[in-house]
């Protein structure tokens, strides 16, 4: 009777912790554990792929049915348009300041100057996806074929299509309307159950990296990882911060930041936008106050073409890379650079280091050579994998912050929900 007590009085104590606290000590005793143990982390892997599992297996059918439930629940069709529209053009535009700030401070701190590439290997590379085909990929030959694919941007359009359909039949339609929602309500549940074994999840997954490459790869390259750390910062701070939250909406930027930390957290230790939308999604209507018609829509759009972080990322490379290698580039340079990383960031998949295979789009374009290009990705390789935990851990705040300017301006933003005060 003592033993069940006392275990149900540790469980009671372990769930008061807000999870954000449980998520970020586990990160912290997965480094830990990582650098002591060294390579014998991997036998802890199995637990975080396991995780990653779970949330990748509610990824397809939360988006599928909240998004029909949420153009339903909109009423209006023509409603959708409005949203899309200003989701699409803040999306861009978010990323095309990332990208500035990236390129800015890769040219103030110069962190390719007096780096030698010639000892690095040369990395395979895979073909970039053009646009074009991107974008036909978005309208599913079988739309069975796209949910068992997790193809998302293909499940988006074809959700969008079911729920428009849904209210043009109108009365008609209410019992399949009535199961989304439900529907819905339950994938949601499942959500926050997985939601709380994601400390030991996201353990495991520190521990391995850290196990793997240590903490050493980084210094490999100091200036440039320090770069991308500057950029990072600044960009969170400055446009998601002060621009979208305090100048746009008018609203607490620390709030914005205290609500969206869980999501943000999962996305560092996943490194992957897709596995953490489903804590997106939840953190935005729990934490942020966004409503569900907005969070259904706006997130898995996000998840699939936000990419502030790689944005970023690749500018600050394609920089690097044309300082070690003495290729001296102008403004025009400097401007078509911008504007295809923003372009080729949409086409960025939504999992680990894919930015990686990107890159030759933007390169090219500043004239260097395909060998150039291989040897620039061997060399940032080691290193790619911390900085692909903390740019994902940037696409993440966009997507939110995006949100919650599309939910405030399209009047499905609850203000009494981002303003309360959380578990500290």
């Amino acid at each position: 009777m003592g033993n069940t007590a006392k275990n149900r009085s540790i469980t009671q104590t372990w769930f008061a912790i807000a999870l954000w606290k449980r998520i970020l000590t586990a990160m912290v005793v997965g480094a830990l554990l990582g650098s002591l143990w060294g390579p014998g982390a991997e036998a802890l892997g199995w637990i975080g792929d396991l995780f990653i599992r779970l949330i990748r297996m509610i990824v397809v059918p939360l988006v599928f049915v909240t998004i029909v439930s949420g153009v339903v629940s909109m009423g209006d069709p023509s409603k959708l348009g409005s949203l899309g529209v200003k989701t699409l053009i803040l999306y861009m535009l978010t990323t095309l300041g990332a990208i500035t700030i990236g390129l800015i401070l890769a040219v103030f701190l110069q962190p390719g100057v007096g780096v030698d590439l010639t000892g690095a290997p040369a990395s395979t590379l895979q073909e970039t996806v053009p646009l074009s085909e991107r974008l036909i990929s978005i309208v599913p030959e079988n739309p069975i074929a796209a949910l068992a694919e997790g193809n998302i941007l293909a499940i988006i359009f074809f959700a969008i299509l079911i729920g428009v359909g849904l209210l043009s039949v109108g009365e008609s339609g209410k019992p399949v309307a009535d199961f989304m929602d439900a529907s819905s309500e339950v994938v949601l549940r499942i959500t926050h159950w997985i939601m709380e074994i994601a400390p030991f999840g996201v353990l495991a997954l520190i521990a391995r990296v850290t196990g793997a490459q240590g903490f050493d790869a980084l210094l490999n390259a100091v200036v440039l990882a320090i770069t991308v750390l500057i950029a990072c910062a600044a960009h969170l701070v400055l446009t998601h911060g002060v621009l979208i939250m305090q100048l746009m909406l008018k609203l607490s930027p620390i709030n914005f930041f205290r609500g969206a930390r869980e999501a943000m957290l999962v996305a560092f230790s996943t490194s992957s936008s897709a596995a953490t939308l489903p804590v997106s999604m939840s953190a935005a209507e729990d934490n942020l106050g966004v409503k569900p018609v907005v969070a259904s829509t706006v997130l898995p759009l996000g998840a699939t073409i936000n990419m502030d972080g790689t944005a970023l990322y690749v500018g600050i490379v394609s920089v690097f890379a044309a300082q070690a290698f003495g290729i001296d580039l102008t403004l025009t340079d400097y401007l078509i650079m911008a504007g295809t990383t923003t372009l080729v960031s949409v086409g960025t998949a939504a999992v680990p280091s894919a930015s990686l295979f990107l890159m030759a789009a933007v390169m090219e374009t500043i004239g260097m050579t395909a060998q150039q290009i291989a040897v620039t990705v061997g060399f940032i390789f080691i290193i790619d994998r911390p900085l692909d935990m903390l740019r994902t851990s940037i696409n993440i705040a966009g997507d939110l912050a995006v949100s919650t300017a599309v939910a405030t301006w399209e009047g499905e933003f609850d203000r009494e929900v981002f303003d309360r005060p959380l578990n500290s």
